[in-house]
């Protein structure tokens, strides 16, 4: 492919990103795999100089672009690189025409922008949540050993983390397929040493998704305990007892729920979990470096919705949570109803309950929690908090 070419492409690939994020489809990353699953004639050089290309082009712009090739003027409008690869050339973008629309920059749509603000964030921090993550693994210490990685990585500031840069091929490493080391963002992995499980406890992870935190867990518990992972999506749990086998983690068990009627299927754990995880479903304002597109996809109906899923589901694992257990929420989101204000509200409604500090190497107190963002920890965004119940 052209240069000029790639940039077409890319046009054509935001296209289809831009009608994904109005009707609710397919992701980016999914989009674009698949673009490329259908067009042979494209090498790993293409593919990558595309990709850099549709990402550059989301990461610019703030609202929804109108199509494709505004979203890809936009990015032009500060790279010249890009600007004269619109020539007109076989393959290539027509010719930027005079008063020609770009699309509108900046880093969410204004709604959105502004309760960022009123979440406490400013310019610097907002602007941090879409520069490109970096890629965090976890080692397994239940099968790590004597790990050997073909490159050495650094440090995170998870106790068990490092940290490689983007792309690396993690999935390819032998270390990755034994399940010596998983993916997990180092604010994630904070996440789980926040539950401060121990070996033998019985714990409840109860938005498991996939399962990441829960095999995190497991090993912090030496495969000794009880872990109930649940999660009401049924194709994301499916994923869990593969995972599961392959890190050594044979503490865990699967549990699916009915959305709305959770504790129907969970009455024998009812006051009995040394602690609940409630990994809430939530707004990814926190992984927009990853999700970029994800700021597109969010409407304040949506807000209000997740938000009152959140304190449903708090809720319901404090039911879970047996006298002096505890209760640990998490997002991955930066707005304050979605974090400080959502455990300021369940606090309220629940007399007995109180927060704990949290003892973790990075992050600053907000509100009845933590919060941790790209800018000032080098994670990923989370807020965290850990409650105890009334013995």
């Amino acid at each position: 492919m052209t240069p000029a070419a790639r940039v077409q492409a890319a046009i054509d690939i935001l296209d289809l990103v831009i009608a994904a994020a109005r009707s609710g489809g397919a992701p980016a990353d999914r989009i674009v795999s698949e673009w490329f699953r259908t067009r042979r004639f494209a090498g790993s050089k293409d593919r990558r100089a595309v990709r850099e290309l549709v990402y550059g082009a989301i990461r610019a712009c703030g609202e929804v672009p109108q199509t494709g090739r505004a979203a890809m003027l936009r990015l032009a409008q500060n790279d010249a690189s890009v600007a004269g690869l619109f020539d007109g050339s076989a393959h290539g973008p027509a010719p930027i025409e005079a008063g020609e629309k770009f699309a509108r920059g900046g880093v969410a749509p204004k709604w959105l922008v502004k309760e960022l603000m009123t979440s406490g964030l400013d310019e610097v921090e907002m602007a941090a949540l879409l520069d490109r993550a970096p890629l965090d693994v976890r080692i397994n210490r239940l099968k790590a050993g004597r790990l050997e990685l073909p490159e050495p990585g650094e440090p995170s500031v998870a106790p068990n983390g490092l940290r490689f840069p983007s792309g690396t091929p993690i999935d390819q490493w032998e270390a990755f397929q034994s399940g010596a080391i998983e993916v997990q963002d180092a604010g994630s992995q904070l996440a789980c040493e926040a539950v401060r499980a121990q070996p033998g406890e019985r714990i409840v992870d109860l938005c498991a998704g996939g399962g990441g935190k829960s095999l995190s867990l497991a090993a912090a518990m030496d495969n000794q305990g009880e872990i109930l992972a649940c999660d009401a999506d049924r194709r994301r749990l499916s994923q869990l007892p593969p995972r599961a086998e392959r890190a050594g983690a044979e503490i865990i068990t699967t549990q699916l729920l009915d959305p709305g009627r959770e504790l129907a299927a969970l009455d024998s754990w009812q006051k009995r979990a040394d602690a609940v995880l409630v990994d809430a479903p939530c707004s990814g304002t926190g992984t927009w470096r990853r999700n970029p597109e994800a700021r597109w996809r969010l409407s304040e109906k949506e807000l209000d919705r997740l938000m009152a899923l959140q304190a449903r589901l708090l809720a319901a694992g404090a039911k879970l949570v047996k006298p002096g257990g505890r209760l640990v929420y998490v997002t991955c989101s930066l707005l304050d109803g979605e974090g400080a204000g959502q455990v300021g509200n369940f606090l309220a409604d629940h007399p007995g309950w109180r927060a704990e500090p949290i003892d973790l190497p990075a992050g600053r107190l907000r509100g009845p929690g933590l919060r941790l963002t790209p800018h000032h920890d080098g994670t990923d965004g989370f807020f965290i908090a850990s409650l105890s119940s009334p013995c």
